[in-house]
């Protein structure tokens, strides 16, 4: 029934009635709030709004994508764009005939990402024993990084083959170039070494790092996410090889001098010894041994003393091996020829309160006989006719107190103080080595003067001729911007007819004076001369000895000596400078004709022949008792 009346009451136009609380029906055409209308200013600002939002939102895109973008690009390139560095390859050390005396080779080094191991305790011990590290420490380093750590470096390929076959998950391996040392200790002192990072620490490698080193290469690639190279970009940078060093060392002359000067060594219980070839026509380096010595390939355990080239970074007093340079000013300044007569009895002689000696006394002796037996008293007497400015003029125009042009790194200096503060005795003691301090390269570069019939001959680690020499010549010569090529190397065989080409030299003494001292050079490897032991089969020789004592703080030990000789030949026409020390020999036997001479007529037999110089005695000399020299 209600819903009939609702249906009459809707036919008669009367509105439904409404159920007991029911909500009113809202009729929202006639309602006063929708009714009203929107301001305009609201519908301007509300547009206005939105459009600038929208202006604000193109500005800042403009402003990433087009203006200021690199930051962004570098963002994203840094997350796919990898820089490959492309090694450059070090540039190889050679010998004059061109033998190996370092190269690079390939070598593996193991790497981990210790957050990807899951190596059990059975395989980290078994990696460690690879790798020849305990345990402990293994374990170590791999809690040092989780992202990267190096396990060892440039191991052999063996070891590397063997720890791959461990199957272990993060480990890996990388190729790296690792230098090699074919001469090993014999020529440790000259080609020195490279670090783990192929920088050179020592001798050669260090003094042409720049030339060796070469300049890496550059591979800009797009990586994906595994690491994989998708696609090259950019330019490729090719890497620049190493220049080659040509040296002026002969391999064998190298290694037979450092043999013999390591026998030496060890006969007589010796702290140390150095030898030193020169070809005195050319100035280059034959030989430059040094013992203690190292292998260049393994040094652990390295100490100072190995370490050290003492040739050329160590200075002694040179006792007298000085002698032929005093008595050079002496026949130089006309004050005496070689037969003028000189009393030395009674083989003392006193200089304001000081007293210096002959080994035992010799009486009237020729200047010859005063280089032959070695007399101080009869080198004493021509110093004290001579201002001291004369002699240090001719040690300074040797090389003495000097740094030898030689590039090489730890040359040393040497000690020669000025002329105007010397005291007399200091005069007369310096005349037969002592009160100055000098390399023993620096002795065998100062009697070149003799071989040369008078000039110095300038030294040179590098072979004479070859494109690095040239170089050096120029940078000397002030051109140090100046281009080089191949086409300045020489072409031929420099050594036509067997002679080399003679390198011009300052001037020191007169040929005549220079082929006077020779003479009595000659003398003391003769009878009644202080070394017959330097005498060499084939071939004639000269040089002099020299025995001094060992500073020990302000004075000089009792029984520390230092054993020299330096000698040239052939004696007529010269062609090597070799000098020879021994410190501190142990074995009771210490004079230099009897310590350095031995070593200095075998280095001379060897270099001679190998330098293919034609011999000049008919017949082998006789060895003869030596005359002890005087200190």
């Amino acid at each position: 029934m209600s819903r009939l009346g609702d249906l009459i009451r809707r036919l008669r136009g009367q509105p439904r009635r409404q159920a007991s609380g029911a909500m009113p029906t809202v009729r929202y055409a006639t309602s006063p709030l929708l009714a009203s209308r929107t301001p305009p200013w609201r519908v301007k600002f509300l547009i206005g709004a939105i459009g600038l939002g929208f202006m604000v939102l193109i500005g800042r895109a403009a402003w990433i994508q087009i203006i200021h973008n690199d930051f962004y690009l570098q963002q994203g390139a840094s997350r796919y764009e990898r820089r490959i560095e492309l090694p450059a390859a070090r540039g190889r050390i050679t010998d004059r005939h061109g033998e190996l005396l370092a190269s690079s080779v390939p070598a593996p080094s193991l790497w981990a990402i210790p957050k990807d191991m899951d190596a059990s305790d059975a395989d980290l011990k078994r990696l460690a024993k690879l790798l020849n590290m305990p345990l402990p420490d293994l374990k170590k380093r791999l809690g040092t990084n989780p992202n990267f750590v190096w396990l060892r470096r440039q191991v052999e390929d063996s070891v590397a083959q063997q720890v791959a076959a461990l199957k272990i998950n993060g480990v890996y391996d990388l190729r790296e170039s690792k230098r090699q040392y074919p001469e090993g200790e014999a020529a440790a002192h000259v080609v020195g070494f490279t670090n783990i990072e192929d920088q050179g620490q020592e001798g050669i490698e260090l003094a042409y790092q720049k030339q060796l080193s070469g300049h890496d290469g550059v591979r800009h690639v797009i990586k994906d996410r595994l690491g994989r190279v998708v696609e090259s970009v950019g330019d490729l940078v090719p890497a620049e090889d190493g220049q080659p060093v040509h040296l002026s060392i002969d391999a064998k002359i190298q290694f037979y001098a450092y043999q013999c000067i390591r026998d030496a060594v060890i006969e007589h219980k010796a702290k140390a010894g150095s030898v030193v070839v020169l070809d005195a026509l050319t100035g280059e380096v034959l030989a430059l041994a040094n013992v203690p010595s190292y292998t260049p390939d393994d040094r652990r355990n390295l100490t100072g003393a190995q370490l050290r080239n003492r040739a050329l970074t160590d200075t002694f007093e040179p006792g007298s091996t000085m002698k032929p340079l005093v008595i050079s000013i002496a026949l130089e300044t006309g004050r005496v020829k070689p037969n003028t007569i000189i009393s030395t009895a009674p083989g003392k002689l006193t200089i304001d309160g000081s007293t210096i000696s002959d080994s035992h006394p010799h009486g009237d002796l020729t200047v010859e006989e005063v280089i032959q037996k070695s007399s101080n008293v009869g080198t004493a007497k021509m110093a004290l006719q001579m201002q001291p400015r004369e002699m240090w003029d001719m040690f300074t125009a040797v090389g003495l107190g000097q740094k030898p042009q030689l590039g090489f790194p730890g040359v040393v200096t040497g000690r020669l103080r000025p002329y105007k503060s010397w005291r007399r005795i200091e005069q007369v003691t310096m005349s037969y080595g002592y009160g100055l301090s000098a390399s023993l390269f620096q002795l065998a570069h100062a009697y070149t003067i003799f071989a040369t019939d008078g000039t110095l001959t300038p030294v040179t680690m590098l072979k004479r001729g070859g494109l690095e020499d040239i170089k050096a010549t120029k940078a000397a010569a002030g051109l140090m911007n100046a281009s080089y090529s191949s086409s300045d190397e020489p072409e031929g065989n420099r050594y036509a007819g067997g002679d080399p080409v003679p390198v011009q030299g300052a001037r020191v003494i007169s040929p005549e004076t220079a082929r006077e001292v020779r003479k009595m050079l000659s003398m003391v490897t003769g009878p009644g001369g202080t070394a017959p032991k330097a005498q060499t089969m084939g071939y004639s020789v000269g040089g002099k000895t020299g025995t001094a004592h060992k500073q020990e703080g302000r004075g000089y030990a009792g029984n520390k000596y230092r054993a020299w000789f330096v000698g040239i030949a052939p004696i007529d026409k010269p062609r090597i400078v070799v000098a020879v020390m021994v410190d501190e020999p142990g074995n009771g036997i210490y004079f230099g004709g009897d310590v350095a001479a031995p070593v200095f007529s075998k280095v001379v037999q060897q270099t001679l022949n190998r330098l293919g110089v034609l011999p000049d005695l008919a017949v082998q000399p006789k060895i003869v008792q030596a005359e002890p020299e005087s200190f």
